[in-house]
C-alpha cells in the first residue's frame, strides 16, 4: 500500500462519525468537496470524481447501477449535488456499439443526454466515459502539481515506474474523451491489482470499491509523488538558479500599478478586461530566475491550466537590477502586438477547415522579472483563478525540470483542445455579459447610503467596485455587507481622505494592483453644514472648500491620469446637489461649494471628451434615509432653519417636491448607473436632477 512519508504531505480529513451518516451520493459529495478544497490536489474546476450505485429505476421499479459523475463546468471543492450528471451504466454500456473511432469521438458527447437517469437536468462532461468504464466503484480524477510534473516529463513513464511500481500504471497523451475511456477500462483489464494511472501530460486517475479508501488512495498517491521530490530536489536550485533580484515589496506593487492599467488599456478592445496581480514566493522564484524564458516559452502542460493560460505567457521586457519603469511603458506596445502577430500565427499553423474563428489574441498571464505575475481575463474571479492555474503550472515546471526535462504540450494539441468544437459550443452557451461586466468604479463617500447603494447598483451589473471612505468604521460595515453579497472577488475598499494628494494617489495605486485600473469615478465624498454667512467660520468656509470643491478636484486629477494611460475611455459622475443650483438660506458655504463641483464636471467634460472620458453630474436634493450627513449638528440645524423638528424635516422636504416624494439612495444609484453604462454613452457635461421636481433647479 502507498504510504505518507512527506513532512509537507496532505493530511486525511475524513471523519467517520460525520460519514456514517451518510448515504452513498452522500459520501460522494463529502469526498469531492474534501478534495477539491485544497490546491495541491485539483485547481479550481479541474478534476472529477464518480461512484456507481444500485438505484430504483422510475419507469420500471427495477434496481439498476446508476453512474454519478461531477458534471460538465462544476468545481469538486465547492459542488453541492445539483452539480452530479447521474446516467444509467447499461446504456453507456451500449454506446460502445455506436462507436466509430477516434475520428468520430465528438459525436460521442451528443448521446450521453440520451443515457440520463431521472431526467437530470446537469449535463454530463467529456471526461464521462473515463468514470463510466473503470470496473470499480468509486473513481477520483485530480490534477495534483507533484503528479503533473511526473505526466510532463520526458520520461514520464520511467519516472511513474519507478516511483510507484506496479501499483500506478501510466498511459500515453490522449486528449479526454470516449477513446480514453476504452483505454483506461483496456489498462484495468489488463492490471486489475493497479490502483490507478497516471495519464502522461495530463493528471492522475485512482479508483477503489470504498468512497473513504478512494479518498485515502488518491491522498497517498500524491503524497508518495511530494516526498520522492523533496528527496530527489534538495539542494537543487530551482529553474536553474536566480538571475534577476526580486525588487522589495512596496516597489514590487508600484511597477505593477503603473504597468496594469497601460495593458490593461492594451487589450480591451471590444471588452473590457480585469486584472489581477500575484507575488507570491512561488511566482517570484520563477520570474526571477535563469530558465524562466525557456520554460515560459514551452507552454503548460495539463489541458486545463492551458485551458485558463492560453498557449504561452508573455515575458515582459523589465531589468528589475536597473529598474526603468517609464522605459518598459515605452516598449509594451510593442511587446503586445508581438503576442498577438504570434498567436494569429500559431492560430494559422494548426487551424483545420472547420476550426471557431481566432479569438482574443492577447496574453492572460504576463511575467515580469523581479515583480510578479500579473493576468488579465473578463472578470476578477476568472482573472485569479487564470494565475492560480498559472502557479500550477510554475508547480510542475520546477519538479519536472529539476528531475527530467519538462515538456509542454505539443502546439497541434494544445491548439486542438482551444479550439474544440465541443469547448467552442460551451462558450457559446454561456450567459451575455452583464451591462458593467469588466468594468472597475471607485465610490467616494463608498460607506454612506448614496455610495454604497450606488456600488451596490455597480455590482449587480457585473462591475468590480472600491469603496473609498474617510470612516474605517463604517467602511469596513459596508465592506463586507457587500462581500456577503456579491462575493470578495468584486469588493474592495480604501481608507482616504479626498483632500490628501498622497491618499487619493495611493488609492488609484491600490486600484491599479487589485484590478487593473478604473472605468466609472463617482464623486460622492460629502460634508454638510448649515450657517449664517455672519456666523459661518473662515474654517467652516475651508472645510466645505476642501472636501467638496477640492477633494473633487485631487479624485478626478488622479482619475484622469489613470484613464489617460489606459486610452479606453471612462465615465465620471460628481453627486453634488441641487443646491449647486438652487441657493438655500444659511448654507452659503456648503452651496457654493456644490456649485464649484458642477462647473468643475463642465470644465472636465470639455478636457475628458477627446480622450473618450465623459463627465457628469447628479444633483440629489434630501436625501435623508441612510445618509451620514443627514445625522446629529447638520439635522438639528436644517430643522431649525425650516421651523420644525427631525421627525418633520423629511416630510416637509417631500411636500416641498413636485412630485410629493421622497428621494431615496437608490434613485441616486440609478441615476450614477445610467451615466456609467452605454446607454449615456452620447451624454458628457450634462446634469441630471434626481429631486422629485424644484423649480429653483431647473437648468437653463
Amino acid at each position: 500500500m502507498l504510504k505518507h512519508v512527506s513532512a509537507t504531505g496532505l493530511d486525511t480529513l475524513w471523519d467517520d462519525a460525520k460519514a456514517s451518516e451518510m448515504s452513498e451520493s452522500e459520501k460522494l459529495l463529502y469526498r469531492s468537496n474534501l478534495l477539491g478544497s485544497d490546491k495541491r490536489v485539483t485547481n479550481y474546476g479541474g478534476g472529477n470524481t464518480s461512484a456507481k450505485f444500485t438505484e430504483t429505476d422510475p419507469l420500471t421499479g427495477e434496481d439498476v447501477t446508476v453512474l454519478w459523475v461531477k458534471g460538465s463546468g462544476g468545481d469538486i471543492g465547492t459542488i453541492d449535488m445539483s452539480g452530479f450528471a447521474t446516467l444509467y451504466m447499461d446504456k453507456l454500456e451500449a454506446l460502445k456499439g455506436l462507436y466509430r473511432g477516434p475520428e468520430h469521438e465528438d459525436e460521442m458527447v451528443g448521446y450521453l443526454p440520451h443515457c440520463t437517469f431521472n431526467l437530470n437536468p446537469r449535463a454530463a462532461s467529456i471526461d464521462t466515459p473515463l468514470h463510466a468504464y473503470v470496473p470499480k466503484t468509486h473513481v477520483d480524477h485530480v490534477h495534483p502539481d507533484a503528479i503533473i510534473a511526473i505526466a510532463a516529463s520526458k520520461n514520464s513513464e520511467e519516472l511513474t515506474q519507478r516511483i510507484f511500481g506496479d501499483e500506478i500504471g501510466w498511459l500515453p497523451w490522449k486528449r479526454p474523451g470516449y477513446e480514453l475511456g476504452l483505454w483506461l477500462e483496456d489498462f484495468c483489464r489488463k492490471n486489475p491489482e493497479a490502483k490507478g494511472v497516471v495519464l502522461e501530460s495530463h493528471g492522475l486517475f485512482t479508483w477503489a470499491d470504498d468512497a473513504k479508501e478512494c479518498y485515502e488512495l488518491t491522498l497517498e498517491t500524491i503524497n508518495r509523488a511530494i516526498a520522492w521530490f523533496e528527496q530527489e530536489t534538495e539542494g537543487v536550485a530551482p529553474f536553474g538558479g536566480q538571475a534577476h533580484p526580486t525588487l522589495p515589496d512596496a516597489e514590487r506593487r508600484r511597477v505593477a500599478a503603473a504597468l496594469m492599467p497601460a495593458i490593461r488599456g492594451m487589450i480591451s478592445e471590444g471588452s473590457h478586461k480585469v486584472g489581477h496581480f500575484d507575488d507570491s514566493d512561488a511566482v517570484l522564484a520563477f520570474v526571477g530566475a535563469k530558465d524562466m524564458p525557456r520554460l515560459a516559452a514551452l507552454g503548460t502542460s495539463c489541458p486545463d491550466h492551458f485551458l485558463r493560460t492560453k498557449i504561452r505567457p508573455l515575458v515582459v521586457d523589465f531589468d528589475p537590477a536597473a529598474p526603468d519603469t517609464e522605459g518598459t511603458l515605452d516598449r509594451l506596445r510593442g511587446m503586445i502586438e508581438a503576442y498577438r502577430a504570434e498567436y494569429a500565427a500559431y492560430y494559422e499553423r494548426c487551424k483545420h477547415p472547420d476550426s471557431p474563428a481566432m479569438r482574443d489574441p492577447n496574453a492572460v498571464v504576463y511575467l515580469v522579472p523581479g515583480v510578479g505575475m500579473i493576468t488579465f481575463a473578463k472578470d476578477k474571479a476568472t482573472a485569479r483563478i487564470s494565475g492560480e492555474f498559472y502557479v500550477n503550472a510554475i508547480n510542475v515546471m520546477r519538479g519536472s525540470d529539476a528531475v527530467s526535462e519538462y515538456r509542454g504540450l505539443p502546439e497541434q494539441e494544445a491548439f486542438d483542445i482551444e479550439y474544440w468544437l465541443l469547448e467552442e459550443a460551451k462558450l457559446q452557451r454561456m450567459p451575455k455579459p452583464k451591462s458593467l461586466a469588466g468594468r472597475i468604479a471607485i465610490v467616494t463617500g463608498g460607506a454612506g447610503g448614496i455610495g454604497m447603494a450606488t456600488a451596490e447598483r455597480y455590482l449587480s451589473e457585473g462591475a468590480c467596485a472600491v469603496l473609498a471612505d474617510i470612516d474605517a468604521d463604517a467602511l469596513g460595515k459596508a465592506k463586507e455587507a457587500l462581500v456577503q453579497r456579491y462575493g470578495r472577488d468584486v469588493v474592495r475598499s480604501v481608507e482616504m481622505n479626498v483632500t490628501s494628494e498622497d491618499a487619493v494617489a495611493a488609492a488609484y495605486a491600490d486600484m491599479g494592483v487589485e484590478f487593473g485600473g478604473v472605468d466609472i469615478v463617482v464623486s460622492n465624498a460629502g460634508i454638510a453644514s448649515s450657517a449664517t454667512v455672519e456666523d459661518t467660520s473662515l474654517d467652516l468656509w475651508n472645510k466645505n472648500m476642501s472636501i467638496l470643491s477640492t477633494g473633487y478636484f485631487l479624485v478626478a486629477r488622479e482619475a484622469f491620469r489613470m484613464l489617460k494611460a489606459q486610452g479606453i475611455g471612462g465615465s465620471m459622475i460628481f453627486v453634488a446637489s441641487k443646491n449647486g443650483l438652487a441657493a438655500s438660506p444659511g448654507a452659503s458655504a456648503y452651496c457654493t461649494a456644490k456649485a464649484s463641483e458642477i462647473h468643475l464636471a463642465r470644465c472636465l467634460a470639455l478636457e475628458g471628451a477627446p480622450e473618450g472620458i465623459r463627465v457628469n453630474v447628479v444633483n440629489p436634493d434630501a436625501v435623508l434615509r441612510g445618509s451620514k450627513i443627514w445625522t446629529g449638528e447638520w439635522l438639528d440645524q436644517r430643522a431649525a432653519t425650516y421651523g420644525t423638528d427631525k421627525e418633520g424635516l423629511e416630510e416637509m422636504y417631500r411636500e416641498r417636491s413636485l412630485l410629493k416624494r421622497s428621494v431615496l439612495p437608490e434613485d441616486i444609484a440609478e441615476a450614477c448607473y445610467f451615466f456609467a453604462a452605454d446607454t449615456s454613452a452620447k451624454s458628457t457635461g450634462n446634469i441630471l436632477n434626481v429631486d422629485a421636481g424644484n423649480v429653483q433647479a431647473f437648468t437653463r
